[in-house]
């Protein structure tokens, strides 16, 4: 094996303080409890609170936060519409969007991703938040999260494009073109996904499966959006539904997405098992069933997200000889999952996002790789 040898930078002034955090939302009862909940917690520090965007737009300026949570649906001012003016009053904050789980709200919600936020909060009626410790829980995690991701990114000038030193790239093995290509994905990847899917959609002639953390009422509209991206249909995955050739199939919010075979042909598979990594669409069990049924004709690419979510399956696929594409550190709003993967040894090449959709192509085209 070929060690990476990066280049590092060091940063001994980064900020070691709490998390410094603003919650926008016209309802004050959203307010009081996520306030209350972040306020809890060791190390995050809630700095301002505003009940509408334009309150929102001047807080973001005035006490520059490492993290906003921004309402959608807002008086005066509505999320989407304040979003690019708090990125301009305060550009190193890190936002989240905090929507209610109907269509027209994850629409907007992704709308918001594609304009620079950096990730959603999926959250319950206000009635019913006093007992959302699902909610709770995610609300803390992506705070902790994007807040350290945040400062890492405006103290660290040359950012790590390779995998960590001492950290070993797996040789690419010669190959006969993949024949089917997995996308796993969490924060930040609807804008990855986008980016990645506009440059294959319309070239690529192999099944694509897709399991991005999200929940139903946004897998749906997710679908939608990637559609356009590629310039062909993106469908959510139903069981028993028959793989094509051309197939492009994004994992529903709620269940666990594989393929397996039904007679001569293989199908989509969906189960509600428990979730995996805290997350259900969970990516491992998607990667197990390409392990199964692809084995070493099977192409791997983890994109931008938290937590460590496909390693597991990763390493089920690696050793059935599949290749492993991970995202760079530098091109990732989080490099939990990519990250996951190189530490670990098993990704073949480690590209940045603008490269992804051209190496992926690279490979199944069977043409040289630089």
């Amino acid at each position: 094996m070929t060690l990476a040898k990066p280049h590092i930078s060091r940063n001994s002034g980064m900020n070691h303080g709490p998390i410094r955090v603003m919650i926008t939302d016209d309802s004050a009862v959203v307010r009081g409890l996520v306030s209350r909940w972040l306020e809890e917690e060791d190390g995050i520090e809630i700095v301002a609170k505003a009940s509408d965007g334009v309150m929102g737009v001047r807080m973001a300026g005035e006490h520059k936060p490492d993290v906003v949570i921004l309402d959608v649906e807002m008086p005066r001012l509505d999320g989407l519409s304040a979003l690019p003016q708090i990125m301009k009053a305060a550009p190193k904050t890190k936002v989240i969007m905090a929507s209610t789980l109907t269509h027209r709200n994850a629409d907007i919600t992704l709308k918001a991703l594609e304009h620079g936020a950096a990730d959603y909060l999926p959250k319950p009626e206000s009635g019913s938040l006093s007992r959302a410790d699902e909610f709770k829980q995610n609300l803390i995690r992506k705070v902790r999260t994007l807040g350290e991701a945040g400062r890492k990114q405006s103290f660290t000038r040359t950012r790590l494009t390779a995998p960590a030193a001492k950290v070993a790239i797996r040789p690419p093995a010669n190959r006969n073109p993949p024949k089917a290509l997995f996308i796993g994905s969490s924060t930040g990847g609807p804008q990855a996904l986008r980016d990645v899917i506009s440059m294959i959609g319309p070239k690529i002639k192999i099944p694509v499966f897709i399991t991005q953390h999200m929940p139903k009422a946004f897998t749906a509209v997710l679908a939608e959006h990637l559609s356009k991206s590629a310039r062909r249909l993106v469908v959510e995955g139903r069981d028993g539904m028959p793989v094509k050739q051309d197939g492009i199939y994004l994992a529903p919010g709620d269940y666990h997405m594989t393929v397996r075979r039904a007679g001569t042909g293989l199908v989509i598979g969906l189960d509600q098992r428990p979730p995996e990594n805290f997350c259900r669409p969970a990516v491992d069990p998607m990667l197990r069933s390409a392990a199964n049924i692809y084995r070493d004709a099977a192409l791997c690419v983890i994109l931008t997200g938290m937590g460590h979510d496909g390693c597991a399956g990763a390493k089920e696929m690696v050793k059935t000889g599949a290749q492993i594409i991970a995202q760079d550190e530098a091109s990732s709003v989080v490099w939990g999952m990519p990250g996951s993967i190189v530490q670990a040894g098993l990704a073949e090449q480690i590209k940045p996002l603008n490269q992804i959709g051209e190496t992926i192509m690279r490979i199944v085209s069977r043409e040289v790789q630089k």
